[in-house]
């Protein structure tokens, strides 16, 4: 049996909680959602980021790819009253009240290293970054907003100019030779081109395992990915709640 690696949890939209062997990673929280317990046929919320559960975790980090309000939410700062030990990685056009040693803000291309975790920021194809984070033998990126942004409403030019900025930045990525985890969007309000981006990012990338996000309350496109993905002989993860343990 192989050894487990990581533990990741689905909060909602794009963020995602992934405990490791040593750390506690949170990407892009936005809000929870209701968890449906199927056997007491009842609906709460999940436990993973409980003021009880951050406080008991050690090597906790907290990214925000961009200010945009499905991807920051500024109640995350204040997650250190529970744990002082925080560390914020926050990019740099997210704005805070304070500037605290403990808040991080990064930039496209920025390299550092938090004690023994290493985050590299790549670009984005709307505002912001995205994370490639080492960190206990795991390579994980986080894709915020970065995606082919294939809107059937734009001109031609715009589509061709969304096509060619996100293979850009794409093909920047493919110098990191293995990516053990990765989550990417796979946004229903695309249509038929919801899948364009994940198709892409698969083909070049070949993560080990693929994790959907940005679908909102559509859990349901992540079942359609997993099809697509197995085409091209991808292993991506079908989505179906709140609070979704998924084992690496």
């Amino acid at each position: 049996m192989e050894e487990i690696q990581a533990k990741i949890y689905y909060i909602y939209h794009s963020g995602f909680a992934i405990k490791t062997k040593n750390h506690f990673l949170i990407f892009d929280y936005f809000k929870e959602s209701l968890v449906n317990n199927k056997t007491h046929k009842t609906y709460q919320r999940s436990t993973i980021l409980s003021p009880e559960n951050i406080k008991n975790m050690n090597n906790v980090y907290v990214f925000s790819s961009h200010s945009h309000e499905d991807h920051f939410n500024s109640s995350i700062l204040n997650w250190e009253n529970y744990n002082s030990e925080i560390q914020y990685i926050l990019s740099s056009d997210i704005k805070t009240e304070e500037n605290k040693s403990n808040y991080n803000f990064i930039e496209e291309g920025d390299e550092k290293t938090f004690n023994d975790v290493y985050v590299k920021a790549y670009g984005s194809t709307d505002i912001g970054i995205s994370f490639l984070v080492k960190v206990d033998g795991l390579t994980i990126f986080h894709a915020g907003d970065l995606n082919w942004w294939h809107w059937k409403e734009d001109s031609l030019e715009e589509q061709r100019l969304a096509e060619t900025s996100f293979k850009a930045h794409i093909n920047k990525l493919k110098k990191e030779k293995l990516i053990d985890i990765a989550f990417f969007p796979v946004d229903p309000r695309l249509e038929e081109f919801y899948s364009i981006g994940g198709e892409y990012f698969g083909s070049v990338i070949q993560p080990k395992l693929l994790i959907p996000m940005h679908f909102g309350d559509d859990v349901y496109i992540t079942k359609k990915f997993v099809k697509e993905m197995e085409k091209i002989n991808i292993n991506a993860v079908e989505i179906n709640y709140p609070g979704q343990e998924i084992i690496y």
